[in-house]
């Protein structure tokens, strides 16, 4: 399955990232912060394509703004990550910013749905 958006293409990529990161997480944090990120990444691409496949406009912009949620949730984990010393600096400069540009992306899509 696989999304012509370049937005899902986007989040897509985040979710791979999130999950080889979380690899070097900590035993103790499989079922916790480690299981938390890998969720709220994977359910940003979850919600854009779920949105997409649905009838109404209407619709597919509340899963986006969803998404939105979801990406800002993601965000918070990888910093919460990086502050515990689960994620090295570069790594987490490198998803936040990915995290930036998707919600970019989301904003413009949202924007040319609803105007």
């Amino acid at each position: 399955m696989e999304s012509n958006l370049e937005v899902w293409k986007t989040a897509h990529q985040l979710t791979l990232a999130v999950y080889k990161v979380t690899q070097n997480f900590p035993k103790s944090e499989q079922f916790g912060l480690t299981s938390q990120v890998r969720r709220s990444a994977a359910s940003v691409p979850t919600n854009i394509i779920e949105g997409q496949a649905r009838q109404y406009k209407k619709e597919f912009v509340q899963f986006l703004y969803i998404s939105k949620g979801s990406l800002e949730e993601t965000n918070y984990h990888l910093f919460l990550s990086k502050e515990l010393g689960y994620l090295s600096e570069d790594d987490y400069k490198l998803l936040s910013e990915l995290c930036t540009r998707i919600k970019m992306m989301l904003y413009k899509l949202i924007k040319s749905l609803t105007a």
